[in-house]
């Protein structure tokens, strides 16, 4: 199962950048890149010797410097700063075509603890003793499994794709500025976040709510005993509002909106951010008084954000190198290099070159993945056509090397993933008439009505072969649409889902503006930032279900200052209004 944490908008990381003003022309050494290297060359030099011996070690630092801010109800819960220094050692024993990390052994290739973080006086001396302490370990840990993966290989039945576990690639060298600092007006921002997170105080049926503003800035290293050596400063700004309700049903509803920049300053200001709060106070309430809605299929209409959403489940996880090579998984597209897997009008790339579309920062932007390659803009889909899969280094067969995409969050082994994923088309429609071809679906199917899906806020797709080809995605703000001019209307509790080959090919036309959705994804390999972008599309059959929940009634008692029946003015959240698809 693959987890898109689109809707744990949380976990992203809020940050300020002030550059650090040259002192002398002479760029001053990195200590910690030279304390790094100079122990890697050591450990490697040592395990030379012993048998089995490791072909491969890296060493990955990444030295952060976070801040939280998350306030409700008008007051903090936490204002709290820290910097931590994580490293990871990854081994590999044995060689490339087979070592420790093989198959289901992949977690032996890497080992985490955390470093000191001072480069002054005793700091490298410090430094070195841990990197020592953890190659120790994980030679251990990693001897062990190569031994296991041997023994499997000598008694198992041979896998159907015998790629090498490791795929050559050029080193690289790149060092750049100083850890970012993280010049934080930390009264400001709280009492910021006190002021908005006051606003949800209003509406009586907004029963929890949250603003969370998070600040790190980061400086990554990797150096390898091929040569690697990767110094890179990143940032980013997110502040992310969450409100919950209950229906009188039990079912329990949520909105959550996030906002990306690479400054605070670049943020929207608090009077955006007080409309944010009316607004999502508005759709929860609407969403309360919603029907919920009954199992369909049948003509639907996605958003962009929406589409963008649904690509990046339903597809994007499938184009992932290492589950081609998996014999745990589905490999839905394994097979089909070449052929026509999508609707012909229909192209898909995924480019972590791309920092901006639209105007709209891009979250999976980066410029060298995590196993020290630079980022590629990768064609999967050319006009329908499978041409190429999102590859780390875990080759797979008809595709030696990486593109790129080797991606991981810190204490866990990298895999393909996705970083900015980008859905074109060909055959378009102004996005005004979009609606009209919809309705014009709906009277054609003889159906009563269509639906349309305003806003998703993620889901799960499954790809173990053991399990359904299968996917859930989780829309917030459905719409059922009336052939016959009735006004739109507003219904809840509805999920879409599907297998992915039939779903993708009822596509019949898309709009002509893409629309960025900018997350969190999680999988094998952790929590990574990521971004998809679509057109609205109109597919000819969309299937939704029931979503589960719960018994539990709306809370007995009224909040504190709405014990009186009639409530003040103001003390309502006005109608949804939807944008017209």
């Amino acid at each position: 199962m693959h987890l898109s944490h689109f809707r744990r908008a949380a976990a992203l990381l809020l940050v300020s950048l002030i550059p650090l003003a040259a002192v002398c022309s002479a760029p001053r050494p990195d200590v910690l890149l030279e304390t790094i290297q100079r122990e890697l060359q050591r450990a490697m030099a040592g395990l030379a010797k012993s048998e089995p011996a490791p072909y491969y070690v890296s060493y990955a630092v990444t030295d952060t410097d976070a801040s939280v801010i998350a306030g409700t109800n008008g007051s903090l819960l936490v204002a709290t700063s820290a910097r931590r220094r994580q490293a990871d050692v990854m081994m590999r024993v044995g060689s490339a075509a087979l070592d420790n990390t093989h198959s289901q052994s992949r977690p032996s290739g890497i080992l985490s603890g955390t470093l000191p973080l001072s480069n002054e006086a005793g700091g490298p001396a410090a430094i070195a003793r841990v990197l020592w302490q953890l190659t120790n370990r994980e030679y251990e840990q990693s001897s062990a499994a190569f031994l296991k993966v041997k023994t499997n290989q000598a008694v198992q039945s041979q896998e159907e794709d015998r790629s090498p576990d490791f795929s050559q690639e050029t080193p690289r060298t790149r060092a750049e500025g100083p850890l970012p600092v993280v010049a934080f007006d930390h009264p400001a921002w709280e009492n910021r976040v006190r002021r908005t997170s006051a606003g949800f105080l209003k509406y009586p049926e907004v029963y929890t709510s949250a603003v969370v503003l998070q600040a790190a800035a980061t400086r990554s290293y990797l150096a390898t005993s091929e040569g690697t050596a990767l110094v890179e400063p990143s940032a980013m700004a997110r502040l992310v509002i969450q409100a919950n309700t209950r229906a009188d049903d039990g079912m329990d509803l949520m909105r959550v909106d996030s906002f990306q920049a690479a400054s605070p300053g670049e943020l929207p200001s608090e009077t955006e951010l007080a409309a944010k709060v009316n607004k999502i106070a508005a759709d929860l309430n609407a969403l309360r008084a919603a029907p919920a809605a009954e199992p369909y299929a049948g003509p639907a209409l996605l958003s962009g954000r929406a589409a963008a959403v649904f690509f990046h489940e339903v597809l994007g996880h499938r184009l992932e190198g290492h589950r081609q090579r998996d014999e745990r998984e589905g490999q839905t597209f394994t097979k089909k290099v070449n052929q026509l897997v999508l609707p012909a009008f229909l192209s898909v790339v995924d480019d972590p070159t791309l920092k901006e579309l639209n105007g709209v920062k891009l979250a999976g932007a980066y410029e060298y993945d995590d196993e020290g390659v630079p980022a590629q803009r990768v064609v999967a889909i050319d006009h329908g056509v499978l041409k190429n899969f999102l590859m780390s280094r875990m080759p797979i067969t008809g595709f030696s090397h990486s593109n790129g995409h080797g991606r991981r969050q810190a204490g866990l082994m990298p895999t393909g993933r996705q970083g900015n994923l980008i859905v074109t088309s060909t055959q378009t429609v102004k996005d005004a008439e979009l609606r009209a071809r919809f309705i014009e679906e709906i009277k054609k199917q003889g159906k009563p009505y269509g639906l349309y899906f305003e806003d998703i806020q993620g889901g799960f797709t499954l790809t173990q072969r053991a399990l359904p080809q299968a996917f859930q995605v989780i829309p917030v703000m459905v719409w059922k649409v009336y052939p016959d001019g009735r006004p739109d209307e507003l219904v809840r509790g509805v999920d879409i889902v599907g297998t992915p080959l039939l779903s993708l090919n009822n596509i019949l036309v898309t709009g002509d503006t893409l629309q960025v959705f900018n997350g969190v994804c999680g999988a094998e390999s952790g929590q990574v930032p990521v971004a998809a972008a679509a057109p609205a599309m109109l597919f000819s059959q969309i299937e939704v279900q029931k979503r589960a929940k719960g018994t539990q009634r709306p809370p007995l008692l009224p909040p504190p200052g709405f014990e009186s029946a009639a409530r003040t003015p103001g003390a309502e959240a006005a109608p949804a209004v939807k944008a017209k698809p």
